[in-house]
């Protein structure tokens, strides 16, 4: 996400946060070193470009001497649980595949900005639609060889904002997300002044070990192959692309859509009902909360552009730690997902049965994953 609009931020200051060390920290390897080889989950993002979040927290009486200090520390705490996210990544001459490499002493980068309207705070975190170049300058730059940096911007009176930018082949939505409520956590259960480490429930605490990805294809290798032949000889860049896949134009505009559990609900029993007119069997469909809005949106988007044409396809990713032999935890810490297609007549998404149709689609699609496998065709 490039930088706009600098003027909107004034960067207070940026600071460099370091795991918190403990006497007792069963975490920290003995070395002081800490190493991730990537796998090949991890490989086919190697050059995407960057992923970027943006939270708002709206609160009018928290004093940026309490709060600041607060984020910092739980950070830090919450950093010794996530080592390698104060890492670096690098291809060195003599590794096969990139690493993920933590030595102590690294940092995390943390920008703490002030915006120069704090009433904007209420647009930009609300359902309104805005230039989306408003919520560039809320998002950090990230380093070159850095897994993540963090940007905590100030609202005066009205509330703060956090951006988060992060290399995509470091860890997918999954492990981001548990790291993102981690920090949740220890910022919620840490006691101001303390140097005790939190521990974190059973369901946050990250899984390192690489070796339960089975590769007997040989797909690291050949996805690192490809990559060291891209455009120049020996290219061992682990730098992210500065170019969204998707054409994003300059005066694009962004709104928030809320689909709440009452709404998903409702969408889940229109399907219901409809099969039941049809005389199908809404059984038979995926109605998880994850489904139903992948039809709901791909319907409104067809709709949306007035598509045209026999057939529309549908891309999403998918977590494969279920689905692989053998299991891979649910926590485990990384890039572990595949892309999942659906397909349907362009025509049906546009008729009275859009949904039906677009979950037909979806199911089967899923149906075809967990038949063939998630690494059916890997390889190409």
């Amino acid at each position: 996400m490039a930088m706009a609009q600098p003027d909107l931020v004034k960067v207070v200051e940026i600071c460099r946060v370091t795991p918190h060390q403990s006497s007792r920290d069963s975490a920290a390897p003995e070395d002081h070193q800490y190493s991730l080889p990537l796998t090949f989950f991890d490989l086919i993002w190697l050059r995407f470009s960057t992923i970027q979040r943006v939270f708002f927290f709206e609160t009018r009486s928290c004093l940026n001497s309490i709060l600041i200090p607060k984020l910092k520390t739980s950070l830090s705490h919450t950093l010794q649980h996530f080592l390698p996210l104060a890492g670096n990544l690098t291809w060195s001459q003599h590794s096969p595949t990139p690493v993920l490499r933590y030595t102590k002493g690294d940092v995390v980068s943390l920008t703490v900005a002030e915006y120069s309207n704090p009433q904007d705070f209420h647009d930009l975190s609300g359902t309104q639609f805005i230039e989306a170049q408003k919520y560039h300058p809320l998002v950090p730059q990230l380093e070159a060889s850095a897994p993540i940096a963090l940007q905590v911007t100030l609202f005066p009176n009205n509330g703060f904002s956090i951006g988060t930018v992060m290399h995509h082949a470091i860890m997918d939505g999954k492990s981001y997300t548990s790291f993102v409520k981690s920090w949740a956590h220890i910022c919620k259960q840490h006691v101001a002044g303390s140097s005790c480490t939190v521990s974190l429930p059973e369901q946050l605490q990250p899984f390192y070990d690489r070796t339960i990805v089975q590769d007997p294809a040989g797909l690291g290798e050949l996805y690192s192959s490809q990559y060291l032949d891209e455009h120049s000889p020996n290219n061992r860049s682990v730098t992210p692309s500065l170019h969204s896949r998707v054409d994003v134009k300059p005066d694009s505009i962004r709104g928030t859509f809320e689909l709440t559990r009452a709404k998903i609900q409702a969408l889940r029993e229109h399907v219901m009902k409809k099969t039941t007119i049809m005389a199908s069997d809404s059984s038979s469909l995926h109605l998880s909360t994850f489904s139903l809005t992948c039809a709901f949106c791909w319907v409104c988007s067809v709709k949306a552009q007035e598509i045209k044409g026999g057939k529309t396809a549908l891309i999403f990713s998918v977590d494969a730690r279920a689905r692989l032999d053998p299991l891979i935890p649910a926590t485990y810490f990384g890039s572990c997902i595949v892309g999942c297609v659906a397909v349907a007549e362009t025509k049906g998404l546009l008729g009275e049965d859009d949904l039906v149709v677009a979950l037909s689609a979806i199911t089967e699609a899923l149906k075809s994953l967990d038949k063939k496998g998630v690494l059916n065709a890997a390889e190409s």
